[in-house]
């Protein structure tokens, strides 16, 4: 029996298929792919894709580089598949989306970073150092209000440590001390 859109196999396969075309267009623009899929609903299908700049950038992949990809990957799409109608949705990662891989954290370098352990502790701190098995967090302490933040010793946590991990949006201070 063949497999049919909405099967598994249908759209494992045709998730490979589409990242293998949009894969070197991603590459081309200087952006790294993080995710493709493929949602089917009744008739409609949604091609999902997912990129960030590379590891070495700070900031976010910009609205024009999102439309300018988003017109090269719809052009590569028309050519190189069937005829059936879909949506592309093409995205930057969003701001609550959990620290995975380690290139994620390294982009994500002097922000603040809220850890929750496997043992229920949750630990907030800015990103010190990123390394092969562990990262470095420096928590912030408690403090009375209208007096400077006071910040504590570096606290170093395995990778295998951690059940979440996610940014949090700091309104007060950059990593590179300029107002935000």
């Amino acid at each position: 029996m063949a497999a049919h859109p909405g099967d598994k196999a249908y759209d494992d396969a045709e998730t490979t298929r589409l990242r293998t075309i949009i894969a070197p267009i991603v590459e081309n623009a200087q952006l790294y792919l993080e995710d493709v899929n493929i949602s089917v609903a009744g008739t409609e299908r949604t091609v999902h894709v997912v990129v960030d700049l590379p590891e070495d950038q700070t900031g976010g992949v910009s609205l024009d580089a999102i439309a300018e990809l988003s017109h090269r990957l719809g052009d590569a799409i028309d050519d190189q598949t069937d005829a059936r109608p879909y949506t592309l949705d093409v995205s930057s990662p969003g701001l609550n989306r959990p620290l995975t891989e380690p290139r994620q954290w390294k982009r994500n370098l002097g922000r603040i970073i809220k850890v929750k352990l496997h043992h229920s502790e949750v630990v907030v701190g800015r990103l010190q150092e990123v390394g092969e098995d562990a990262v470095v967090l420096v928590p912030d302490l408690p403090r009375k209000k209208g007096t400077k933040p006071k910040t504590g010793d570096p606290v170093r946590i395995k990778y295998s440590d951690i059940k979440r991990a996610t940014v949090e949006v700091d309104f007060s201070q950059s990593a590179a001390g300029e107002e935000a």
